[in-house]
């Protein structure tokens, strides 16, 4: 059974399951803070004055005790009859402001993150040590997510491993992608319920990739380019262009250009699962897949994962996406 408690700002704990009738937590893999959304009547006891639905009040859930969602209250949608819309965010929504910051002194991702989080007083848990000093840069008025995200991106360019960013239950974490792998299957003799697959050239792929350096000093600009002839050849000219930092030297672009070619010279594979709920998963997991229509047998990628809890059902809809293996035994 789901247990969903209010906390308001006053101190004041309210259990407020028995007026939820459903209760829906939405994670993605990157970009996005977790939502949670339910409905609620305002009848009975929780028409006491002392009842307030504010925003700011703590969320709490959990599921047979385990836990499920924490998060504060967003939005609140009332209607006539009496029933009101929540929307609450983990803390990775505080990420959506905007601020400057500079990067330099060899900094990592992790300790980048745990300055922002200091800043804005939140609150941590596990940071993975992602190892790699960044680049001196200046992020001037940008969203603290995307700051972060260039970092991991840049880490990851850079060979030291894909790292998935997440609010644990009140405390943001960090992981390499390798600690995200999970027991769970899911498949045709396990959980699964109905599915969906995809497999496109339209999104994220391209067979030539191609870096522009410029020397503002020198007037100079240098061009980096990678192609694969037997996949332009089959789909035409797919082709990624960006311009990359002065300061970086031949071997860094090198390293750089390959990590970009491997991660977008293939086609984007897409499965859409519907299956009973595990809490073990969410966005950023890694999880077996079983399904012999496709014959689909190996490790996929939580893109994004939906669950909903309904008196004593709980199910969830899942996006998958295949992932390199190097993408989970990079160092």
């Amino acid at each position: 059974m789901l247990i969903v408690n209010l906390e308001n700002k006053d101190g004041i704990i309210w259990d407020i399951t028995e007026i939820v009738s459903s209760l829906t937590w939405k994670t993605e893999r990157s970009g996005k803070a977790g939502v949670a959304k339910f409905d609620l009547t305002l009848t009975g006891i929780y028409q006491s004055k002392d009842f307030k639905l504010e925003e700011g009040a703590a969320i709490r859930c959990t599921w047979k005790t385990s836990p499920v969602f924490y998060g504060y209250l967003f939005s609140i949608s009332k209607k006539m009859d009496g029933s009101v819309s929540i929307t609450a965010y983990d803390q990775l929504r505080y990420f959506d402001m905007t601020d400057t910051y500079i990067i330099e002194k060899k900094i990592t991702a992790a300790a980048l993150l745990k300055k922002i989080a200091n800043d804005y007083g939140l609150k941590t848990g596990m940071i993975a040590d992602t190892k790699y000093p960044l680049p001196d840069a200046i992020h001037d008025k940008k969203k603290l997510y995307d700051i972060i995200c260039t970092a991991l991106d840049q880490t990851y360019m850079a060979k030291y491993g894909m790292f998935i960013m997440y609010d644990d239950f009140g405390s943001i974490a960090l992981k390499n992608i390798r600690q995200m792998a999970l027991l769970s299957v899911i498949g045709d003799k396990s959980l699964l319920t109905d599915f969906s697959y995809e497999s496109s050239i339209d999104k994220e792929t391209y067979n030539i990739v191609q870096f522009i350096q410029e020397n503002k000093e020198k007037g100079t600009r240098r061009v980096f380019t990678r192609t694969d002839p037997d996949n332009i050849r089959k789909w035409g000219n797919l082709k990624y262009y960006k311009s990359i930092d002065e300061k970086l030297n031949d071997g860094q672009i090198k390293d750089i250009l390959d990590a970009t070619f491997e991660l977008y010279n293939r086609k984007t594979e897409t499965l859409k699962l519907d299956s009973l709920g595990d809490l073990n998963i969410r966005a950023g997991c890694f999880i077996w897949l079983e399904i012999e229509d496709l014959q689909l047998s190996q490790y996929m990628l939580v893109e994004s994962c939906e669950h909903k809890f309904a008196g004593d059902e709980h199910t969830m809809s899942l996006t998958m996406r295949v992932v390199r293996n190097d993408a989970v035994n990079s160092n």
